[in-house]
């Protein structure tokens, strides 16, 4: 267990500790920050959530700059990330900050590579993330933190940020998956 696979032990650590500051507002009440109010728990939980999703950076920039990188962390760190961002977006639809058929269709996306990648994964292959992956993540991360934090700072110009957000994330949800698929349809195809 090598330092980027600890870090990602820890990003799947932070989850519940995420999950129990939202679902629960311990009498903290709300909050005000550049125009948006918000419920104290939902800005602190969003605080836990973006410090997590950027150990996903540095987790990946330390085991390329050091050599580090493992199959066990090319399945765990996609699989962390996919952990994070589901909890997130269905805590999302429970305090009715996001529609659930867009919720429905991320993390259906999510479950569908996974089985894809167990299947390449039975034949030896362990593939890790592209870069179209990677800019799906980081959409998703920034839909979700925006979400979180009630479109902070956009609510004084009227632009509704955390919503086009989402739909970008959604956008290269579909579009990444697709192409995971695509590139890989060889072992659907084969298998008969």
């Amino acid at each position: 267990m090598n330092i980027p696979n600890k870090i990602t032990v820890s990003r799947i650590c932070l989850i519940p500790f995420f999950m129990i500051v939202i679902m629960f507002d311990f009498g903290w009440g709300t909050m005000e920050l550049f125009g948006a109010e918000m419920p104290v728990n939902h800005f602190v939980g969003a605080l836990i959530f973006i410090i997590a999703s950027v150990t996903d950076w540095v987790d990946g920039y330390y085991a390329r700059k050091y050599n580090l990188v493992t199959n066990f962390g090319k399945f765990l760190d996609p699989l962390a990330d996919k952990l994070l961002v589901s909890a997130a977006l269905i805590l999302l639809v429970e305090i009715d900050l996001a529609d659930a058929w867009i919720v429905i269709i991320i993390i259906s996306r999510e479950f569908a590579v996974t089985g894809l990648r167990l299947i390449l994964a039975g034949e030896g292959e362990v593939v890790a993330a592209n870069q179209l992956g990677k800019i799906k993540t980081w959409a998703q991360i920034v839909a979700i933190s925006a979400l979180f934090l009630h479109n902070t700072i956009f609510t004084m110009m009227g632009i509704p940020f955390d919503d086009i957000a989402l739909y970008v994330a959604l956008f290269f949800t579909i579009w990444s998956g697709w192409d995971y698929f695509y590139l890989n349809r060889r072992v659907l195809l084969d298998s008969k």
